[in-house]
C-alpha cells in the first residue's frame, strides 16, 4: 500500500512561497531579521535589513492575474494593519527605532521556472 500525497493547503503554499521569497530577497542583498512576526495588530511576513534600512516585507502569492494580481491585493486596510504591526514591532524592539524603515511588497506568481517576482520597494508609507 502506498500513500497519496495531498497537495499543499493554501496556508502551506503561502509558507513555501514566503521561504522562496526570503531566499530571493537575500540574493538581492537583504538580510533576514525576523520571519512571520505575529501580534494582535497583524502579521509581518518578513522583517529584513537592507544596508541600514529596516524593511517590513509583505509577500503575496497569486496563481493568476485575475482580480488585479498579487500587488493589487495589498489594499489600504491591509496596509494599515501592516503599519500597526510594524509600530508594535518597533515598540517591542527599541534598538530598531533608530533605523529608517520602509514597507516593501513582493508579489509572486508561478511560472515555468518556479516563480516570477514583482518587488516594489517603498510600496506604501506610514502616516
Amino acid at each position: 500500500m502506498y500513500r497519496v500525497r495531498k497537495p499543499f493547503s493554501r496556508r502551506g503554499q503561502g509558507h513555501a512561497a514566503e521561504h522562496q521569497a526570503e531566499a530571493w530577497l537575500q540574493q538581492q542583498g537583504l538580510r533576514t531579521v525576523t520571519r512571520n512576526f505575529h501580534c494582535r495588530q497583524g502579521e509581518i511576513d518578513l522583517v529584513m535589513r537592507h544596508q541600514e534600512m529596516l524593511v517590513f516585507v509583505e509577500v503575496r502569492l497569486r496563481a493568476s492575474e485575475q482580480y488585479g494580481g498579487a500587488l493589487a491585493s495589498v489594499t489600504h486596510p491591509k496596509q494599515q494593519r501592516l503599519i500597526r504591526a510594524a509600530r508594535y514591532y518597533l515598540a517591542r524592539y527599541p534598538a530598531c527605532q533608530q533605523l529608517p524603515c520602509r514597507f516593501d511588497v513582493l508579489g509572486m506568481a508561478p511560472d515555468d521556472d518556479g516563480y516570477r517576482y514583482d518587488w516594489v520597494p517603498n510600496a506604501f508609507y506610514a502616516d
